[in-house]
């Protein structure tokens, strides 16, 4: 009995060893290699019925991405990215909070959470997809850096059916390059990122642009682009 329960421990710390060898391996990479790909393109390519389904994406490096559409963003998905580790605990009480009072539980995900489950997981809802998304954004937030992962959401992020990252949703949905954006044209795509195959940024619903308008005053509140320096 001891023998097997000897081999069920060294098993399990084998696997266990094995899993963070292969996490480190998918992970770290990233820190300097542009993902070819994410778990979210795959799973949209699969899943769509049009045979002409192409995913569109021009990846920016940090150095090119306008810093006025960074602001517009981390406005809108993530006030305190510059600040947390990983996970707004803050956001996560005050969402539990909403939902013990009868409203309905609002997502507390931060950029960092965003961007492990985006590149990582699959879509869809789980216990076991949850402690993998903790386990790759701690993953992420220790090897990556702030700059690193806002580099990545912003090329990664969801815009449309096909449509990822800041560049390709400029273009899609405004006909021009994100560094032709005017702030207002930023702010209303950031605005769309809650449910991005819901809106469209370029004729937004009054709800969105009135959401726009408060990303522009809360950007000026956060105290601008000199804001996004707090990153590494």
């Amino acid at each position: 009995m001891k023998k097997i329960q000897t081999r069920l421990i060294r098993y399990t710390l084998l696997l266990l060893l094995a899993f963070i060898v292969l996490s480190l391996v998918t992970v770290v990479p990233f820190r300097w290699l542009n993902p070819p790909v994410t778990m979210v393109m795959i799973d949209r390519w699969l899943a769509s019925s049009n045979q002409q389904f192409k995913l569109k994406q021009t990846w920016l490096d940090w150095d090119t991405i306008p810093k006025q559409a960074a602001l517009a963003v981390v406005t809108s998905e993530d006030q305190r990215f510059p600040l947390h580790q990983g996970f707004d605990i803050d956001a996560i009480f005050h969402a539990l909070e909403s939902s013990s009072n009868g409203k309905k539980l609002r997502g507390a995900s931060t950029i960092s959470q965003q961007v492990a489950r985006n590149v990582y997981l699959w879509t869809g809802r789980s216990w076991l997809r949850k402690g993998l998304e903790a386990w790759f954004t701690l993953l992420i937030e220790l090897t990556w850096g702030k700059q690193r992962i806002l580099e990545v959401y912003l090329n990664i992020a969801e815009w449309g059916e096909g449509v990822f990252g800041l560049e390709a949703a400029s273009q899609y949905h405004f006909g021009k390059t994100v560094r032709q954006l005017s702030p207002m044209q930023s702010a209303l795509l950031a605005s769309c990122l809650p449910s991005p195959l819901r809106y469209n940024p370029a004729r937004p619903e009054q709800h969105i642009r009135d959401r726009a308008v408060w990303n522009l005053q809360q950007q000026r509140r956060l105290g601008g682009v000199r804001w996004l320096q707090q990153m590494d």
